[in-house]
């Protein structure tokens, strides 16, 4: 039985690289939490403590740093990501 990943992504409304993340888990039918950090201290200030970085997209599965949408990329081509998506 296989469970659903947890997937979040830390972005905002003008990134091009946040949509295509977005576009890209939603092609793929996956459900995501999408956290607008822009313009939201603590949620830009909890994203950088967690990833270490203050751009964006930042993506985690299953509360694990991904990266950014280049990251995600790279991570598909390696077949890490249906490990870590759980498939």
């Amino acid at each position: 039985m296989s469970t659903e990943p947890k997937i979040v992504i830390c972005g905002n409304e003008s990134c091009a690289y946040c949509a295509a993340a977005r576009m890209w888990f939603t092609k793929k039918g996956l459900r995501f939490d999408d956290i607008k950090v822009s313009g939201d201290a603590e949620k830009l200030a909890e994203m950088e403590r967690l990833s270490g970085s203050r751009s964006v997209p930042q993506i985690f599965i299953n509360d694990q740093l991904v990266g950014g949408f280049y990251a995600l990329c790279a991570l598909e081509n390696e077949r890490g990501l249906e490990r870590l998506l759980g498939q």
